[in-house]
């Protein structure tokens, strides 16, 4: 009886509100959220919250994950980009940026480059719209036949090209911008520390100079591997039309909102939120998400080939630096290993040569051990040891002498320091 009592304590369901209390406190987690009219908060934000809002999958939230350690890759969405290149991890969409664990030390300047270069995002755009819609006829009257000769491709492709980029491009210029920074960042203070240390181990070949150098040549390995993974995913996009137009969330959006599929932008703030956690969006796109294919929009990818084109140029120049390293990290190797075979053969003769002295010594104490033995000679007929003693002290000397000969030989060859 007592153990039926124990059992149905046990199993007894919590209620609703406790259980949507724990699953939320379970899953949420602390994000840095700037939007692109400028407004910067710190939101606790649940993972189903944050995939309802930008569309994403469990797969790509975990992508983003501090504690886990994923390749570096930017994953293209239907109405996000998951970008996770080293340290920074973010979800840029075409109205806001999410960065999870914004208090984390390493990523103190990203957060601080977001927050200040998009919260006057909104400004510039107005700006620039304000300049784009003023006359043109307020230039001199100097100048106006040569306006009126221009022709009119020339004008508009001079508008395209001032033309700023959308607020996704923003966004993701500045994840690129931050990384190619740790990355110049951590390849400078490596060549600082190996080019002394490689010089160092070259002019004296000692064990703590050989560790110092194997510690070196890891860390290069290392970051040589992080760089080409960046350089690689680069690489893949600058070579796909379509994975660098499905980039073009904002355009999407546009077209999104011309077909009527999402509403205008000039909602409150509720309103805002209720369609950003999927209310609005996600009912309208379930069943015509196909209809923004990248095919269909075609956009002119080529201002963000040249963003990306410039970051490519800054990560392989960082990566011409370390192959520089890691050349001279191998040049440094091949001398020490002709320096330690030059020694060992050093080695190799010296050997040689003390054995020839061990043998002359050896032989000098065979003449006078022969010159100790019982044996009758004429040596004994004298009536003193005088002749022995010279003898035997003329071998002894003869073997000194040779052994300081041969000494002085290999000092004269330089096999002794």
């Amino acid at each position: 009886m007592g153990d039926q009592i124990e059992l149905s304590r046990r199993y007894i369901p919590l209620l609703p509100s406790q259980s949507q209390a724990k699953r939320k406190g379970a899953g949420s987690r602390t994000w840095l959220v700037v939007s692109k009219s400028g407004q910067v908060s710190v939101e606790e934000l649940g993972k189903q919250t944050i995939m309802r809002r930008n569309g994403i999958t469990a797969r790509d939230l975990r992508v983003v994950e501090p504690e886990l350690s994923y390749p570096s890759a930017i994953l293209r969405r239907e109405r996000a980009v998951v970008v996770n290149l080293e340290h920074i991890k973010a979800i840029v969409t075409a109205n806001e940026v999410l960065v999870p664990n914004p208090r984390d030390p390493r990523i103190a300047s990203f957060v601080y480059d977001l927050e200040f270069k998009l919260s006057d995002f909104d400004a510039t755009i107005r700006s620039d719209n304000a300049m784009e819609q003023s006359p043109t006829d307020t230039l001199p009257e100097a100048s106006g036949s040569r306006c009126e000769e221009a022709p009119a491709d020339q004008v508009d492709s001079t508008r395209r090209n001032s033309k700023p980029l959308p607020f996704e491009f923003r966004a993701l210029e500045i994840c690129l911008e931050s990384v190619c920074k740790s990355l110049e960042s951590e390849t400078s203070t490596l060549e600082e520390e190996a080019y002394p240390a490689l010089d160092q181990l070259s002019a004296k070949t000692s064990t703590n100079n050989l560790k110092r150098v194997r510690v070196i040549k890891g860390r290069l390995v290392a970051l040589n591997g992080r760089v080409q993974k960046v350089r690689n995913e680069f690489e893949h996009l600058l070579d796909d039309d379509i994975d660098m137009a499905q980039m073009y969330l904002t355009d999407k959006l546009a077209t999104l909102q011309s077909e009527g599929l999402v509403p205008e932008v000039e909602i409150d703030d509720e309103e805002e939120d209720d369609l950003l956690a999927g209310g609005a969006i996600n009912g309208n796109m379930s069943g015509k998400s196909s209809i923004v294919a990248a095919s269909d929009l075609k956009p002119n990818v080529e201002e963000l080939e040249m963003l990306l084109g410039a970051y490519f140029v800054q990560i392989e120049g960082i990566l011409n630096k370390l192959s520089t390293l890691h050349e001279y990290v191998r040049n440094t190797e091949d001398y020490i290993n002709i320096v330690l075979d030059d020694k060992q053969n050093q080695l190799l003769r010296m050997g040689l040569v003390i054995s020839m002295a061990i043998f002359m010594i050896s032989l000098a104490e065979v003449a006078t051990s022969f010159l100790s033995i019982n044996i009758r000679i004429h040596l004994f007929d004298f009536g003193t040891y005088t002749q022995w003693f010279g003898a035997a002290g003329g071998c002894s000397v003869c073997s000194v002498f040779l052994f300081i000969v041969a000494i002085l030989v290999l000092k004269w060859f330089r096999f002794l320091g």
